[in-house]
């Protein structure tokens, strides 16, 4: 990751409080990319994995299938 607006120690301070806090959270770093998404797959695969996510939090059956990610915490 080169964000140099969000840079990744701060990304990964955030998720650790997340985790410490025991709140749901998921941490997927797109190598190559900066502060909002260049390439178009790494889009794609960003906004799958927010829907994925929100599927489990709200407990919603997705109309297609969608490449889990791994959610730490996830209360249920």
């Amino acid at each position: 990751m080169e964000d140099k607006v969000v840079p990744p120690n701060q990304t990964q301070a955030m998720v650790k409080a997340l985790q410490i806090k025991g709140l749901a959270v998921a941490y997927i770093p797109f190598e190559g990319e900066q502060h909002g998404f260049r390439k178009a797959e790494n889009i794609k695969k960003s906004l799958e994995a927010e829907l994925y996510f929100y599927s489990r939090i709200f407990s919603f059956e997705l109309s297609e299938p969608i490449e889990p990610i791994i959610i730490e915490n996830i209360p249920f």
